[in-house]
């Protein structure tokens, strides 16, 4: 059993159909892993959709589903790891190594914490974005980028 934990870049796949989606539905279709994402995900999932309408690639209607659809699922499938003081205080430690966006940061700061918290536990950073999977990866986190596999 494998510990997902899926950075937004990700996430979105899962509700946005771009390269990557076809193995991350593959992926959530297993009933052994689990698959965890950070709660402030939410902030940055909204942001993506509702980018993607005012370019008009989706509808309005079809990014309040979205949005909705996510909302549920955070709640009922998702592990939601919280945005506490210790992720944050990794969150600044990780952009004194790395070259990271802030919010890149508290996003590899979630799962590293998640990982502490679970040891025995494989635990799987899901990430789309090149820079993101070089600092995870320096930082000895397990990487999936399911863009890179289609």
């Amino acid at each position: 059993m494998a510990l997902y934990y899926l950075e937004t870049s990700a996430a979105v796949k899962l509700y946005i159909r771009e390269p990557g989606t076809a193995q991350l539905l593959r992926l959530t279709k297993s009933r052994r892993d689990r698959f965890a994402v950070l709660s402030v995900t939410q902030v940055e999932f909204r942001s993506a959709v509702r980018r993607r309408q005012r370019a008009g690639d989706i509808t309005q209607d079809l990014a309040a589903t979205l949005v909705k659809r996510f909302a549920h699922h955070l709640e009922a499938f998702f592990l939601s790891q919280t945005l506490s003081e210790g992720v944050l205080e990794v969150s600044c430690d990780l952009l004194d190594r790395h070259s990271l966006r802030a919010y890149d940061a508290v996003q590899l700061a979630g799962c590293l914490v998640l990982k502490a918290s679970a040891p025995k536990e494989q635990t799987v950073f899901v990430c789309s974005d090149d820079p993101l999977i070089q600092a995870a990866q320096r930082e000895g986190v397990e990487v999936l980028n399911p863009a890179a596999a289609e």
